[in-house]
């Protein structure tokens, strides 16, 4: 074993060629970085064990802070200027704004963005009011927006309920079998919904402090009527179904309407976090909050006071007096992703930062049942999520990274990690879907109907299987000694079967196509399949293909939208880390692509040991809703480094059963 420079013993190969050669120049340099990085990452553990980074999203989040507020009338001035000068901050010289950095401009961000600034004094004849009104009438107005920045407008008077889709809050009736009910939408949308449902029902409406005249094309007729689809095409018979929705309203039996809004309220309260929030995401809070205020719950309701103090820790305060609102936490995911940097690039098994982490980790364990159970009655619970409290909403994804986490953690509690450990791959196994493969919530969510809904015109509403989501499962089963389960190898062939003719991989939550190879190869290889398998050719050649010109790799949001952007953007770290996760995973250690890859990353870290990264590379909707996760710039290229330094990881040895089953395990094989 090597010792490391912070006194610990290192867990993995010797430093320097992981192939047992001199270290040369490029390894020597990749060797300096990573301690320069593993010290900052260090340097940022809460005391508690955890760790969290900022997760930026775009403008919408702080402009309905803003009219949230507007509309329970708790709107002050301190805040309204902290949020009003982070709006303006993101506003470009065309007076728009966009959805992530370098992005084009979006229509529904720049009118929720003008209107937040209005709330905050800002004058509409003021050049950069004038330049942003211009703009969105000369891209349709307010008539043009989608559908959720309509209901923000509609609140306050600037918009008719008559012209937005019909949400009935009798949907909460309609049995998990029936198409639309509930439990056909993914868990996020599913959160959001049901507070909407009371919220389209009451229709309310507090006038604004001012008018809105120009940001419509024609103040006198903004409505605008679009022509009805074909009656026999699905967009069609969506559109009519909302038309006798809208009639249904008019004759609803009063006593049911009023049964299915206590419903929904009890469903709401039912899924109120331990911290106040719902789901730990900002949208569902939002309507929530405003749902059971519209039901009768004053602000000083336990239930409303928890969950607007719930909304106030997502503030970031920034060093210039501004106030940017997260759409979400996320420090569970950083955390395991920071204990895998930190052990593959050299830190003892044993170290306390990482013993800390296990244990923060254990304590977050996810143990009663959530509405996953709906779809899978019989499985026991386990897993994490993603925030600091979602018990309702653990996800496969973070339970399989967690568990990859906690086995590089020698803990001084084994019987403890060992159960946790055991609950998680049971239940993430439990989770599987019908074609094999893994999707972030819930299993076989994938109902074709839920999108078509006119309502549904912004983001992903159902939580289909994902090529990262099941690699990373993947990886993880393999890791406990499972690769030949046949549950493993259905996954294996999913994934197979999912990658692209030309060799990527699509990313459904992280960006994009580098993502998505980023996890399938290690995870292809750390189940047995050799770096000479013709899909991990494909998918080293399609790498190569696509690397900058500085060496590193980097893929902007368009190519969600377009395809001719796979692969291409601007090089960053997190993006570069991805490629050569894969690159190393399938024995190109010693390639040109890695070197200069390498070298990309040496060349461009930072005095503190981090790395600048303005490029949004996190996926919330893919295009839709983008994040920069502001870990990522740190942990990935941390563990490119180490993985880089010291070779592929190594899971800490244990005895007894799990030492028995990954010496007895097979390799999965495919085509």
């Amino acid at each position: 074993m090597t010792a490391t420079t912070d006194g610990g013993e290192a867990c993995g190969p010797g430093v320097g060629n992981a192939s047992g050669g001199e270290r040369g120049p490029v390894a020597a340099a990749a060797e300096e970085a990573a301690a320069r990085a593993r010290e900052h990452l260090l340097a940022l553990q809460d005391a508690e064990g955890w760790w969290k980074g900022d997760l930026e999203t775009n403008v919408t989040m702080d402009a309905e802070d803003l009219l949230l507020r507007q509309f329970l009338g708790i709107r002050d001035e301190a805040t309204t200027y902290a949020a009003a000068l982070f709006i303006r901050g993101e506003q470009r010289e065309d007076g728009t704004w966009a959805t992530f950095h370098g992005g084009p401009p979006d229509l529904s961000a720049t009118v929720e963005a003008y209107v937040a600034l209005r709330l905050a004094g800002d004058a509409p004849d003021a050049p950069h009011m004038a330049r942003a009104s211009a703009w969105i009438r000369a891209h349709g107005g307010i008539a043009a927006a989608r559908v959720f920045t309509r209901i923000w407008l509609a609140l306050f008077g600037w918009w008719s309920w008559d012209h937005l889709p019909e949400l009935p809050p009798e949907l909460v009736f309609l049995p998990s079998w029936v198409p639309l009910n509930i439990y056909d939408f993914g868990c996020w949308a599913r959160q959001t919904i049901v507070p909407l449902t009371v919220v389209s029902a009451h229709r309310p409406v507090r006038p604004g402090p001012f008018a809105l005249d120009e940001l419509h094309t024609d103040a006198r007729n903004p409505y605008r009527t679009k022509p009805l689809a074909p009656a026999l095409s699905w967009q069609g018979a969506f559109q009519r179904m909302d038309k006798g929705l809208h009639l249904y309203r008019k004759v609803a039996p009063r006593r049911l309407r009023k049964a299915a809004m206590n419903t929904a309220a009890r469903w709401i309260v039912e899924r109120q976090e331990n911290d106040g929030c719902w789901g730990g995401i900002q949208p569902p809070a939002v309507y929530s909050v405003i749902a059971l205020h519209l039901l009768g719950y004053d602000l000083e309701h336990p239930v409303m006071r928890a969950g607007l103090e719930s909304l106030d820790r997502f503030t970031v305060w920034r060093a210039d007096g501004a106030r940017m609102v997260e759409a979400c936490q996320s420090p569970v995911w950083d955390t395991c992703l920071a204990v895998i940097a930190l052990a593959d690039a050299g830190l003892s098994a044993d170290h306390p930062a990482l013993v800390r982490a296990a244990d923060w980790m254990l304590g977050e364990e996810v143990v009663r049942r959530g509405d996953w159970a709906v779809r899978r009655p019989q499985l026991a619970p386990g897993g994490w999520a993603f925030e600091f409290h979602n018990d309702n909403y653990p996800d496969i994804d973070d339970t399989a990274e967690v568990v990859l986490a906690l086995r590089r953690v020698r803990h001084p509690d084994p019987a403890r990690l060992e159960g946790a450990v055991a609950r998680g791959v049971s239940w993430s196994m439990g989770m599987q879907s019908r074609n094999g493969a893994w999707a972030a919530f819930d299993a076989d969510n994938t109902s074709p109907f839920p999108n078509l809904l006119p309502f549904c015109d912004f983001g992903e509403v159902v939580d289909p299987p994902s090529a990262d989501v099941t690699a990373h499962v993947v990886e993880m089963l393999a890791g406990e000694g499972r690769a030949g389960d046949p549950r493993t190898r259905r996954g294996i062939a999913w994934l197979l079967s999912e990658q692209e003719p030309d060799g990527p991989w699509f990313g459904r939550w992280g960006t994009n196509y580098v993502y998505g190879t980023g996890s399938v190869v290690p995870a292809l290889t750390a189940a047995g399949l050799p770096g000479s398998h013709p899909a991990i050719r494909r998918a080293v050649a399609w790498l190569e293909s696509v690397q900058n010109p500085d060496g590193g790799w980097g893929e902007d949001q368009r190519s969600y939208q377009d395809r001719s952007w796979a692969g291409k953007g601007a090089s960053t770290a997190s993006q570069t880390a991805w490629a050569l996760l894969a690159l190393l995973a399938a024995g190109e250690r010693d390639g040109a692509a890695v070197e200069r890859g390498i070298g990309y990353l040496v060349g461009t870290q930072r005095p503190d040991g981090t790395w600048d990264e303005p490029y949004f590379t996190g996926t919330g909707f893919p295009w839709d809703f983008s994040i920069n996760y502001h870990l990522y710039r740190l942990v990935f290229p941390l563990t490119a480094l180490g993985r880089y330094v010291h070779g592929e990881p190594r899971p800490v040895p244990l005895a007894g059963a799990r030492t028995a089953a990954l010496g007895g395990a097979g390799t999965a094989g495919g085509s």
